[in-house]
């Protein structure tokens, strides 16, 4: 069996173009119809369809992607950009569980939308083949992305297996980088150009280095701001799709 990622969005908590910007690449995006939406991926795998977050564009993303009943929401970490489109499923499929590690990420979500009658999130971290769709998904690779608790997780088909640190700056943990070593696709966090340094993000340089430390056989960079121009080599794109 294949999987199937899905780009639904690359942006960052603003997106791009960002709101009133008028420089060369939100400029772009204004008059070419191109853009960020927040940063969300799309897990297929034999029919079971899994969200890593729910980005304040979820509506829009799965429209896109021809409006898919989603099975499971995983979610790295609760900032508002990760996981404020929960929401959306109202009125269009029953809310589908959620999970987090570590317990905090699951409390922080259930007090967001303590409106929503639907069964509580429950903490796995590391979750069982048979209910995610033949999938070994581990959720519990910390990284560092201060103040919030923040995880990066490994998806495994066999011999496949695909990485995504979330936000986090370069400091990444060793045993996290054990679990993230040698995936055949690797995702990671790049919002700022060369020389922006940030306490909780990585920039382009560094996003690269790590993917050559963790001996990532391809990669792309998620979590873009809109000071990454449209053509630097190895980022991703909204719509991007990875068969693997």
């Amino acid at each position: 069996m294949t999987v199937k990622i899905t780009l639904l969005g690359t942006g960052d908590t603003t997106g791009t173009p960002l709101v009133g910007c008028t420089c060369p690449v939100c400029s772009e995006a204004a008059t070419s119809g191109r853009g960020r939406l927040r940063t969300s991926l799309l897990v297929e795998h034999d029919g079971f369809k899994l969200l890593i977050d729910t980005s304040p564009d979820l509506r829009q993303q799965l429209l896109r992607v021809g409006a898919p009943h989603i099975d499971a929401v995983l979610w790295t970490h609760g900032h508002y950009d990760h996981f404020a489109g929960f929401n959306d499923f109202y009125r269009v499929q029953k809310y589908p569980p959620g999970y987090g590690a570590p317990p905090e990420v699951v409390a922080y979500m259930q007090e967001q939308f303590h409106f929503i009658r639907f069964a509580p999130p429950t903490r796995r971290n590391r979750m069982s083949r048979s209910r995610w769709g033949g999938l070994r998904i581990t959720l519990g690779g910390a990284v560092n992305h201060p103040p919030a608790p923040t995880y990066g997780l490994l998806i495994e088909d066999g011999d496949t297996r695909i990485g995504y640190t979330a936000d986090t700056n370069p400091d990444i943990p060793q045993r996290t980088k054990n679990l993230l070593d040698g995936c055949d696709l690797f995702f990671a966090d790049a919002l700022f150009p060369d020389g922006i340094m940030h306490p909780k993000h990585m920039n382009y340089s560094e996003a690269i280095a790590l993917a050559g430390e963790l001996h990532a056989k391809d990669f792309r960079l998620v979590h873009l701001s809109h000071k990454i121009g449209w053509d630097a080599p190895h980022i991703g794109y909204d719509g991007d799709t990875f068969v693997l």
